[in-house]
């Protein structure tokens, strides 16, 4: 697993949530990820002496967005997220493309659409937050997660298909900050999907160990997703082979493999 961002802390929220704090350089003030729980969060600003400046949405799910009201009226801060999902309180609305910039914390994020889980989800990526840490940045929601990706609640799976490969076309260093603690599961599921797979079993047993410990298995980052998500590898001739098992002939486009993975996965 990567080392963490120096300027992001998770808020653990809920059973498997994790809430994200971006911090300015000063230690002072902060910006926080889809905030489902607005008594964690206050929490954890209160904790490391912290105002909030901004709230940056990815979709409209009541964990994701549960404590934005809350939070504003507490703060007084901007609501940033997607035009295209029903979510009530955003003054900035975005669409894919935009950018958003925030000079006092650091932050210029390219926004980038990624219909599957909703059809309005956008994630953020920053080719580099602060100067602290040459990485970038990605925080998407429930699109992709560490070795997984999101339900198809609202899109199709052409929409989400797209939407990861754009995903894993950023950066391989680039860390991935998705808002669950979902890998040993998924990871289990890429097992059954890859078999053999040298990657994923190194990759299993380092997330045992940090579970063990209660340590988060986020940030991923963008190359190993790639070698170790199942959702990007639908070329792979492992996971072609198993699929083939399922019934998906070999000759199937990668939509029509990406489709049984992710029926699969809701069963497994």
């Amino acid at each position: 697993m990567p080392a963490p961002h120096p300027r992001i802390r998770p808020v653990p929220a809920f059973r498997d949530n994790y809430l994200w704090l971006i911090i300015d350089a000063t230690g002072t003030r902060a910006a926080v990820v889809d905030p489902g729980d607005a008594n964690a969060i206050e929490r954890a600003l209160a904790a490391a002496s912290l105002s909030l400046d901004a709230i940056l949405l990815t979709h409209h799910h009541a964990d994701h967005t549960g404590g934005v009201a809350a939070l504003a009226a507490h703060w007084g801060c901007p609501v940033h997220g997607p035009r295209a999902d029903p979510i009530d309180g955003i003054d900035h609305p975005l669409d894919d493309g935009d950018r958003l910039e925030l000079p006092a914390l650091g932050i210029d994020f390219e926004v980038i659409a990624v219909p599957g889980h909703t059809l309005g989800h956008i994630a953020y990526f920053g080719s580099r937050l602060g100067e602290e840490d040459p990485r970038g940045v990605l925080f998407c929601g429930d699109t992709l997660f560490a070795a997984g990706c999101g339900r198809l609640f609202e899109g199709t799976p052409a929409q989400m298909h797209r939407s990861l490969g754009r995903l894993a076309a950023l950066p391989p260093d680039t860390l991935v900050y998705c808002a669950h603690e979902y890998t040993l599961s998924n990871l289990s599921f890429a097992s059954a999907a890859e078999p053999g797979s040298g990657a994923l079993a190194a990759r299993i047993a380092e997330a045992r160990t940090l579970r063990e410990r209660d340590i988060p298995t986020v940030p991923s980052a963008i190359g190993i997703e790639r070698e170790t998500n199942p959702f990007l590898r639908t070329t792979s001739p492992a996971v072609i082979e198993r699929l083939a098992e399922r019934g998906i002939p070999a000759g199937a486009d990668t939509v029509e493999r990406f489709a049984a993975l992710r029926a699969w996965k809701d069963e497994f």
